[in-house]
């Protein structure tokens, strides 16, 4: 499934460039993909090998001084009945354990390196190692569910906009999320005793002849042929495709033609007009000085965040050394595994985010806001926070983006603030996560991990709406 998604956000990108001539320049498909690639790898995948290397030094000072023997004895009840294909004093447990625990504090990326180790040993119990376990989609989906005790990041950001009372998200948030948990955790043991998602017992070995080919690669010519309707699929591309290249080739007034005729540029129009209104807008607040109220709700909330992780390590540091644990050298043989799992990642990274940035330079999102607006009035969802739901499982720098412009937004209505807020703080960006974490392991065949992820996401928007209307409209 992974593989058509990835495809369409890349084909259907560049149809929608061509269309609108987004092909080249500055803001262009390709220089887009090219300069998140780039994002990738050195703002991403680099920065996180650090981070690797320290949590996975922190975590063998922990396994050594019994600390997540402990969190795996205290959550084994729970964990056994969501994980029973896991040993209960299995190395997975016990990461699983600090990886959703780091979620359940709002401490963000400082989760991931955990989570990564947890994929690692969840592989060493998989019997087919391309191929996603149930026990790998079920922490996947929790993953996504993004379940939070304290959504610190999200309080720090209405904060810092001045919006009051920004701890008032915190219950909503904790119902939103677990309300995320149960969906991901119901969505994947449903979704994995389908026949499409059911896994298959391991392929025999291959038979090999006397040339050294196995039968599968003496006959590639079977496997390949193009059914009819995948050439006639195949034929509308390259001719969709064709009609872009010739807008691109022909006079400008001939694409704008065609946008003038299809509707597109009142479409066009209406989004600049936006942008440039919420640019004006957060110039604006930019300049306001925060009330004293909303500076002391930041500066509790900040230093809130700032004693989890030190309290951590003191805890860590102390008991190990009163357990006579050479830490220094525990912690080096521990971070030695960090720089090879953010190497690993790195093309899967690549993949996904590039396509994500051609979806999104091209206009194909903008396109989608625009036919999903009388659907969404028709169910009550605000069309404010659209740009949200749409954003939120694809990136995470770009629905941040967009929750920082809501917040300093004057035109909207308070609750919708708070409820972006929510949405932020109880969805996940459920490709990224797909493509960092199945990718660290090698993972080709991630079955029904995106089914259960957005399903977990659709709740999530749902129940922020309510609970944003509920509590604050």
């Amino acid at each position: 499934m992974l593989n058509y998604i990835w495809a369409s956000l890349i084909l259907i990108g560049l149809l929608v460039a061509g269309l609108l001539g987004r092909f080249t320049g500055e803001n262009g498909v390709i220089t887009s993909a090219l300069s998140m690639s780039k994002t990738a790898v050195m703002d991403i995948a680099l920065p996180l090998a650090g981070m690797m290397m320290f949590w996975l030094g922190v975590m063998r000072l922990m396994e050594k001084a019994g600390l997540l023997e402990f969190a795996a004895r205290a959550l084994s009840p729970i964990m056994r009945r969501i994980f029973p294909d896991v040993p209960r004093d299995h190395p997975a447990m016990s990461a699983m354990i600090m990886n959703l625990a780091a979620n359940m504090l709002g401490l963000g990326n400082n989760a991931t390196p955990l989570g990564l180790k947890a994929m690692t040993h969840l592989q060493e119990l998989n019997p087919h190692k391309d191929t996603a376990s149930n026990a790998m989609v079920t922490f996947l989906a929790l993953n996504t569910a993004a379940f939070t005790l304290i959504p610190m990041t999200v309080i720090n950001y209405l904060s810092a906009a001045g919006v009051k009372g920004a701890y008032q998200i915190i219950v909503p948030t904790i119902v939103a999320t677990a309300c995320t948990t149960l969906t991901a955790i119901l969505a994947a043991k449903t979704l994995q005793n389908l026949p499409a998602f059911r896994l298959r017992p391991a392929a025999p070995e291959r038979a090999v002849d006397s040339m050294g080919e196995s039968a599968s690669d003496a006959a590639p010519e079977e496997n390949s042929r193009m059914t009819s309707r995948a050439k006639l699929l195949l034929t509308v591309l390259l001719v969709l495709f064709a009609g872009g290249v010739v807008l691109e080739l022909a006079a400008p007034s001939v694409r704008q033609g065609v946008l003038d005729a299809t509707g597109m540029t009142q479409v066009l129009e209406a989004a600049d007009a936006r942008a440039a209104e919420a640019k004006a807008t957060a110039q604006a607040a930019g300049e306001e000085e925060p009330d004293a109220a909303a500076g002391l709700i930041r500066r509790l909330m900040n230093g809130a965040s700032g004693v989890a992780i030190p309290l951590l390590l003191v805890i860590t540091m102390g008991i190990a050394l009163a357990r006579r644990v050479k830490v220094y050298e525990e912690f080096v043989e521990g971070a030695k595994e960090g720089f090879a799992v953010a190497t690993r990642i790195m093309p899967f990274l690549v993949a996904m985010l590039a396509a994500l940035a051609i979806f999104r330079s091209s206009g194909a999102l903008l396109l989608l806001e625009h036919v999903l607006t009388p659907l969404l009035n028709l169910v009550s969802f605000p069309v404010e926070l659209l740009p949200m739901a749409l954003m939120r499982p694809l990136s995470g720098s770009g629905s941040l983006g967009i929750l920082n412009e809501l917040l300093v937004r004057n035109d909207i209505l308070e609750y919708l603030k708070y409820t972006a807020a929510i949405m932020f703080g109880s969805t996940e960006t459920t490709f990224y996560v797909l493509a960092v974490y199945f990718g660290s392991v090698s993972i080709r065949n991630t079955r029904h991990a995106l089914a259960a992820g957005l399903t977990a996401d659709v709740v999530g928007l749902m129940m922020s709406v309510i609970l944003g209307r509920l509590m604050f409209g």
